[in-house]
C-alpha cells in the first residue's frame, strides 16, 4: 500500500492559489500570483528537500497538472533536477474531463475510488502539490496519510483554499513543526480520526432576562 502525502504553501488566511507566479492560476480574478516569492524564506525552502527527494509518484488535480506539464519538462538551471524527477515520476491526474494527458508517464483517475485503488497498489509514495480541489475528497475517504503545511506570514483575502467546500469534520495530529526566522510556520499533520463525541448540548441557564431573550431568539432562528 502507498502513502499519500500532501505539501501546501498557504497564507495565514488559508489561500494556496498560485504561489509560484503571476500567470500560474488567475482563475476567479486572483491577482496575487507569485506571492510566495515576494516573501523569500530560505529556511522554509530547505524543508522542501525531503518532499522532492527519493522515489515518488505525483497525485495532482487537472489545473495543477496543466501548470506543471507546461513548466517542469522545460526548466533549466538549478531547478532542472526537479524537472527530471517529475518527468520520471508517474503522474496520476484526478479529473472529470477527457482532455489528453500528454506529459510522459501520465495516467487519468476519474474518481476517489480510483485514488483508493491506486493507494492500495504497490509503488512509491504519492505526493500532492497544489491541487486544492482534491483534498476534501481525500479527507472524507480517509486516504490522506500526511499533510505538510507551509504557512507564510501574510494574508491574501481571496483565492482557492486548502479546506474548501466538502471538507469533512475531523481531527488532525501535529507530528512535527518548526518556525523559520522569517516567520513561516512549517507544520506536519496526520489525520487523527473523528472529532471526539460530547454529551448532547444543553443550553446554559440564562443569567439575565436579556440572555433569556437572546437564547429564545436563537431557538426560534431569529438571532
Amino acid at each position: 500500500m502507498r502513502r499519500i502525502v500532501g505539501a501546501v504553501f498557504q497564507s495565514l488566511d488559508g489561500v494556496m492559489q498560485a504561489p509560484g507566479g503571476t500567470t500560474e492560476d488567475p482563475t476567479g480574478g486572483f491577482d496575487q500570483g507569485g506571492w510566495q516569492f515576494k516573501f523569500p524564506d530560505p529556511a522554509a525552502d530547505e524543508t522542501m528537500g525531503p518532499l522532492l527527494d527519493g522515489e515518488y509518484d505525483l497525485l495532482l488535480g487537472r489545473r495543477t497538472y496543466d501548470i506543471f506539464a507546461a513548466f517542469w519538462p522545460y526548466v533549466e538551471g538549478d531547478e532542472a533536477p526537479v524537472g527530471r524527477a517529475f518527468d520520471r515520476a508517474g503522474k496520476y491526474v484526478l479529473t472529470h474531463g477527457d482532455q489528453p494527458l500528454e506529459w510522459e508517464n501520465s495516467h487519468r483517475l476519474t474518481s476517489i475510488d480510483d485514488v483508493a485503488a491506486l493507494k492500495a497498489s504497490d509503488g512509491p509514495e504519492l505526493r500532492i502539490w497544489g491541487s486544492s480541489t482534491i483534498y476534501p475528497g481525500l479527507l472524507k475517504a480517509g486516504l490522506l496519510d500526511r499533510l505538510v503545511l507551509m504557512t507564510y506570514p501574510l494574508t491574501l483575502g481571496k483565492g482557492k483554499r486548502l479546506f474548501g467546500d466538502g471538507t469533512p469534520p475531523g481531527a488532525l495530529k501535529m507530528v512535527d513543526h518548526t518556525v523559520t526566522p522569517a516567520g513561516t510556520v512549517v507544520a506536519t499533520y496526520e489525520p487523527a480520526g473523528p472529532i471526539p463525541a460530547t454529551a448532547p448540548h444543553q443550553p446554559s441557564p440564562a443569567t439575565s432576562d436579556r440572555e433569556a431573550e437572546r437564547q429564545r431568539k436563537m431557538q426560534d432562528g431569529n438571532w
